[in-house]
């Protein structure tokens, strides 16, 4: 798949052509920031292009490593480069737990990335049988997803033509065969808690995901919100017999938590993530410490710490600043953009919160700078 189609958002990395335009195709490389003479000067042609390459910029400023992420990295890593035993020896699967909105599937897929890179780079595109290299499969979930179904979606991400007919044995067997000849190492499995955990399905799809951990050569990394809640670790079984419980004892849980500003740690880790984001906004009349400084405390009033929030406002924001020529951003711009519920609900008590100067989230030293 071209470029293109990677930058205009085509890809549903439900199949391996899309996986590898994903996984390999160059980095989008930052628009040329123009003051606002610069753009006057631009013809229309100019400027639609100059527009369009901007929106499609703003739309994908990360990921960007924050400590939760490179703390998450760090111990996937550990996980599956400690999973290169032989093959009577069980490997242990990733769980990647935490509420919506904190970036798990994004930090997931950013590493699978970087698996995928570093498998090819180190093995060649090819395998010794002269077969395509697949090194990551991903697989995604909805409420209905049963064994054969399950099989089926791993068999369509390798466009296997034996994929619209067959038993759920047989799908399975097929899938096994796809990732050996292509040497799968990982498998991300999204949105896990899209199950019916309660019904027969869910428990199917439980003690298959056991039969592909013994079976396939792979590190399982699973994503999704509530999984202990739902069931992934216990089993269904009551606490006294845990011990027999194999999915808890071959899982290791890894969580994605919220940016915190109860502490100077926590507002250090803030005020580097909205430099990291100021850094990458090409607006005309931007300027150093636009979102860093000056929208420090309303950004996190407005996403409550939740990352995917905060992007899809500095998103939405930067749009709108180029859509009607504005070129920066402020609080009277953004307070015109809408973000999800939740933080919107949360909003008004740190809000009040920060008004009454009982909370900031601007580290000690910038602080007194401001002042």
């Amino acid at each position: 798949m071209s470029t293109a189609a990677v930058a205009s958002g085509n890809l549903s990395l439900a199949t391996k052509e899309d996986w590898k335009a994903y996984a390999e195709s160059p980095r989008r490389e930052r628009p040329e920031r123009l003051t606002r003479q610069q753009i006057d000067a631009l013809s229309s042609p100019e400027l639609a292009q100059y527009d369009q390459r901007r929106r499609e910029w703003h739309a994908n400023l990360g990921p960007i490593r924050t400590p939760q992420l490179d703390h998450l990295h760090e111990d996937m890593w550990d996980i599956v480069d400690s999973n290169l035993q032989d093959g009577d020896k069980a490997r242990g699967a990733i769980a990647v737990e935490a509420f919506p909105g904190l970036g798990k599937t994004t930090a997931a897929l950013a590493f699978a990335r970087n698996f995928h890179v570093r498998e090819v780079s180190e093995k060649g595109p090819f395998t010794d049988e002269g077969n395509e290299r697949i090194p990551v499969c991903r697989v995604g979930l909805n409420g209905d997803t049963g064994i054969k179904d399950f099989n089926r979606y791993m068999l369509d991400f390798f466009g296997h033509p034996g994929r619209h007919r067959g038993t759920a044995s047989e799908y399975g067997s097929r899938a096994l065969d796809c990732a050996l000849k292509c040497g799968v190492r990982l498998m991300v499995i999204d949105d896990l808690h899209f199950l019916r955990w309660h019904r027969k399905n869910g428990e199917e799809v439980r003690n298959h995901l056991k039969w592909i951990a013994n079976e396939f050569p792979v590190t399982l990394l699973m994503v999704g919100v509530g999984l202990t809640q739902k069931g992934l670790f216990n089993e269904g079984v009551s606490p006294a017999d845990m011990i027999f419980a194999q999915t808890a004892r071959r899982t290791t849980k890894l969580a994605m938590e919220p940016f915190t500003i109860d502490n100077e740690e926590g507002r250090r880790a803030w005020r580097n993530l909205l430099l990291a984001i100021e850094q990458r906004i090409v607006l005309a009349d931007g300027y150093h410490g636009m979102v860093a400084d000056d929208l420090s405390d309303y950004l996190f009033a407005r996403s409550t710490g939740h990352i995917g929030s905060l992007m899809s406002l500095i998103n939405r924001g930067c749009q709108r600043a180029v859509r009607t020529g504005r070129e920066f951003l402020d609080e009277v711009l953004l307070d015109g953009v809408k973000v999800d519920q939740a933080a919107e609900t949360a909003r008004r008590e740190i809000e009040i919160a920060m008004a009454n100067a009982k909370i900031t989230s601007r580290p000690r030293q910038n602080r007194k700078r401001a002042a």
